[in-house]
């Protein structure tokens, strides 16, 4: 099982100061933890693309490439491209350049986005948002396959027997299916037999077996092994020293963002009692010190079958101190304890 770090390079006004750290600093900051994740043994950083002032994330493949030829051999993937926004070209050489540069270690995980900045940004109709994504994606995986593509569809100029360079490393080049919990996201990455990802930032992870089920029942239907699917998870967290610890740093920066995105989404306000929730043993949250983190993993290892997990650092704007020394004991504490208490399992 791989655990890492997933981020969407949060700038975020200080819920203390007020102060929101720069995007330049940010960006910087960001190079450091993924050369810190890979020196402590994690086996992944993905940076989440997003088109907005509180996030300095809209180019993740630059940023991964910025640590690229720093690190040995943590992947290096986007969490997520937003896929129906983007050119699937650009997209592949992008990616495949950073393949080249961390010598195999890329991957592209798409995407249509919960955030929608970039569908005017980039001149995009959010009526065409399934139609896009669905295009793009089979354009995606075509480069994927062959070094030299005709193309013909409704949202891009056709090409004909063009080659797309530069080539990657890996053949093919890892593209994955990022999903916030829709059956047909999970169906549609089974029928292609593509790795999936599912973001859970709420409720009981448990509630997402019959999605996977879901997703491995359409991967059977469309002939494909059952025993090389891979599934991830990506949920907010935090590890401490002490769990009282984890949650008191970890409290006030996700309270402030979560309050920021939910007054655009008409929901609630985000309050201490969900958050408390949350963090219990059967709930979303990862916040705790190593043993009851390494818990929560190992569990939802066991009701959803996961061989990636995602821990989502930071929420909201965070001492960049802490953020390493989470970095660090998700490494050195976490994963070696998640990592034996499987092997045990594997055993019995």
């Amino acid at each position: 099982m791989e655990i890492g770090i997933s981020t969407f390079l949060e700038a975020t006004p200080d819920p203390a100061t007020g102060q929101a750290i720069s995007h330049a600093e940010r960006l910087r900051d960001a190079v450091e933890e993924i050369v810190l994740a890979d020196q402590v043994g994690l086996d992944v950083y993905g940076i989440g693309e997003h088109h907005r002032a509180d996030y300095a994330a809209s180019a993740p493949a630059v940023v991964l490439a910025a640590a690229a030829t720093q690190t040995k051999r943590i992947r290096l993937t986007s969490a997520v491209t937003v896929l129906s926004s983007d050119d699937p070209v650009r997209v592949y050489q992008a990616f495949s350049t950073l393949d080249g540069l961390s010598n195999g270690r890329a991957e592209i995980m798409a995407g249509r986005g919960s955030f929608i900045e970039s569908f005017p940004l980039f001149g995009y109709s959010l009526d065409d948002y399934d139609e896009l994504f669905e295009e793009k994606l089979e354009l995606l995986l075509a480069l994927q396959a062959s070094e030299r593509v005709s193309w013909r569809g409704g949202h891009r100029p056709a090409f004909r027997d063009l080659g797309v360079y530069p080539r990657p490393v890996q053949s093919p080049l890892p593209v994955w299916i990022a999903s916030g919990g829709n059956p047909e996201s999970a169906v549609r990455a089974g029928m292609l037999g593509l790795p999936i990802a599912f973001a859970i930032i709420g409720g009981m992870p448990e509630r997402f077996a019959p999605l996977v089920e879901l997703y491995k029942k359409a991967a059977v239907k469309a002939g494909h092994d059952p025993a090389k699917l891979q599934i991830a998870t990506h949920s907010h967290g935090f590890v401490g020293e002490t769990s009282e610890r984890a949650a008191e740093l970890f409290w006030p920066p996700m309270q402030a963002q979560m309050n920021v995105i939910g007054r655009e989404r008409g929901w609630p306000p985000y309050d201490r009692s969900a958050f408390d929730a949350a963090r219990s043993l059967r709930g979303a949250l990862y916040v705790g010190d190593p043993e009851f983190v390494a818990e929560k993993i190992v569990l939802l290892r066991q009701n959803l079958g996961v061989t990636r997990f995602f821990l989502h650092i930071n929420v909201g704007t965070m001492p960049h101190r802490e953020v390493l020394r989470a970095i660090e004991l998700l490494g050195t504490k976490v994963a070696p304890i998640v990592r034996k208490e499987l092997e045990r399992a594997a055993r019995a």
